[in-house]
This record gives structure tokens, sequence and C-alpha cells, in this order.
């Protein structure tokens, strides 16, 4: 079942996140890299900058999240975990599926360059990369992120939208 989650879901999406994020240890930039990798404070100045949580639940429990952000013209998909266990059942499509046919946006996300995982799997639900240019400006656009961390990760739009605005 997918639902939107609250504020008492606040230390499983916490944990889902920690617990996923792992598969980004060593393939991310070492000097990029935090432990625990997203703390509780940042959660929660996402969850005050208006990143809003859905979860798969099964059998009582959130296996997975996915979080969204309208930014000016666009909605970003930020923050897509599902936990360690559950990974490899769907879970993900299924969440991003659904995000997807809510969305009245063009839908962007962002993700590390050697995450290629991740790149693929937004390939195969209809995303595509844009240009080293493009992922540059949208970066700068539509997300609050180091330079380090725009010089080392890539944006995937979905293909459904034309472009965003290229002023």
């Amino acid at each position: 079942m997918i639902r939107r989650c609250n504020d008492d879901d606040f230390e499983l999406i916490y944990e889902i996140i920690n617990d996923a994020a792992r598969a980004y240890e060593g393939v991310i930039p070492a000097d990029v890299w935090n432990e625990p990798y997203m703390s509780r404070e940042e959660l929660r100045r996402e969850i005050a900058d208006e990143v809003v949580f859905w979860g798969w639940q099964e059998s009582g429990e959130l296996a997975g999240v996915m979080g969204i952000q309208d930014v000016q013209d666009v909605t970003l998909i930020r923050h897509a975990y599902v936990r360690t266990a559950k990974r490899n059942q769907g879970i993900g499509g299924r969440l991003l599926a659904y995000l997807r046919e809510q969305a009245s946006l063009l839908m962007l996300v962002g993700t590390w360059a050697e995450a290629v995982w991740a790149i693929h799997f937004y390939e195969k639900h209809g995303f595509g990369l844009v240009t080293a240019e493009e992922k540059d400006r949208l970066l700068k656009k539509y997300w609050s992120v180091p330079p380090r961390q725009i010089e080392t990760s890539v944006v995937l739009r979905d293909l459904r939208w034309q472009e965003p605005d290229a002023h």
C-alpha cells in the first residue's frame, strides 16, 4: 500500500534512508560521504523545506520511501530509498509510478553519477539523462547543493514532459 508519510514516520524514514544509502558507500566520492548518510537534522530541514514523503507499507511495516518537492515549475524526486532487505521487489518502481501519476509538473531527479543502478532504475521507469551542461543548470536552479555535488551528480527528467524553461 502506498500512503503519505506523517510526523509519526520520522524515525522510520530516517532508518530507511540510512539503511538503503549504504549502497552508496564507496561509490560516491569519500569527501561527500557522511555517516550517517543523512542526519536527523538534515531530514528535519528537508521536511521543513516541503519535501513530502510517500511510503510503501506492507505487513504493517514501512519498506520504502520517496520524497517529492515542488520547486518553481518542476517537481523534484528527493530521497528515494527502499530497505536493503526489501530491494528488487518492485517497491521503488511502484512508488515512482504512483508519484508520476500524481504529477502536474515536470519531474526531475538527481543522483550520483557513479550510482549506475540508480540511473538504470530511473531510465527503466521513463526518465532520461540530461546533458552535462543542462545538469549543471538544473542543479543550480532547483536544488541547493554544493559545487562538489554538482560535479559528481547527474540529473534525469521524466521523458513525458517538455524541457523546463531554459531561462
